[in-house]
């Protein structure tokens, strides 16, 4: 390949990147001006209330569960090397508020509901039950995608909260039966070093790993191909780009929260 390709290539690609985040914005800003217009659709916002909050309740529990009293195992055994076992309680508490709790939550969810959203609209359209939509002068945008972004945006910051308080619940039970501590005193800790800014973060990270699992579910079911196969592929991509993107604004809020 002669070198003028190469760059050839490297600029369709960078274009077609850019085009694609480009398309991702403006059907996100369009989600979003569409959850703040009637008409509104309370049957369909309460469903994907149930869907993505109730329904999501026991592997968010599973998950956070076993990660702290995993946490705890492992601050015990790294802190007797330098005679910090003290430090679990703490260390725990931190660990799942700031960081571990958020985006477990996350990408439990972009797991289970951005593939269930993907899968469900994109069989919409392959089946052309979005062009009925249009037919029926409804709009796909207000009554597919506003209910279902809005849902996770608020239940998602739920579910970390309720994912913090198991995983350090998990912690307290592995402390106390296995590793011998007080369990008066591991509560004490444990809230005597949280700070208001902690849970702050931790339910801000909520709220938007809540949305970009929503929008990408429903970008890449409005954006599949015809047939089992684009069905697939929708659900694939959104999965993929729903924890990718929870990850870098992982990041992202970190170093914002971390400035603070």
């Amino acid at each position: 390949m002669t070198p003028i390709a190469l760059l050839a290539r490297l600029g369709r690609t960078a274009l077609n990147g850019l085009s694609a985040i480009g398309r991702a914005a403006l059907f996100a800003l369009s989600a979003f001006s569409h959850m703040l217009r009637p008409p509104y659709y309370p049957r369909e916002f309460f469903q994907a209330l149930v869907n993505v909050g109730w329904l999501s309740l026991p592997v968010v529990g599973l998950t956070a569960v076993f990660t702290g009293g995993a946490l705890a195992l492992q601050i015990y055994a790294g802190g007797a090397r330098f005679n910090a076992e003290a430090v679990v309680p703490q260390i725990v508490a931190i660990g799942m508020v700031r960081e571990l709790g958020p985006v477990l939550v996350g990408l439990m969810i972009a797991a289970r509901v951005t593939s269930s959203i993907a899968a469900e609209i994109a069989t919409m359209k392959v089946t052309e039950q979005i062009d009925a939509l249009v037919t029926l002068s409804t709009h796909p945008m207000k009554y597919l995608v506003a209910p279902r972004v809005l849902a996770a945006l608020v239940t998602v910051p739920v579910l970390v909260g309720v994912g913090d308080i198991i995983g350090i619940m998990g912690g307290y039970t592995v402390a106390v039966q296995n590793l011998g501590f007080n369990a008066a005193a591991y509560l004490k800790n444990t809230v005597d070093f949280l700070e208001p800014l902690d849970i702050i973060s931790s339910l801000t990270k909520g709220a938007v790993f809540g949305t970009i699992a929503a929008l990408m579910g429903c970008y890449y079911g409005m954006q599949s191909g015809r047939g089992a196969q684009g069905v697939g592929r929708a659900t694939k991509g959104s999965v993929e780009a729903a924890a990718v993107l929870i990850l870098a604004a992982n990041f992202v809020l970190t170093g914002v929260f971390f400035s603070l």
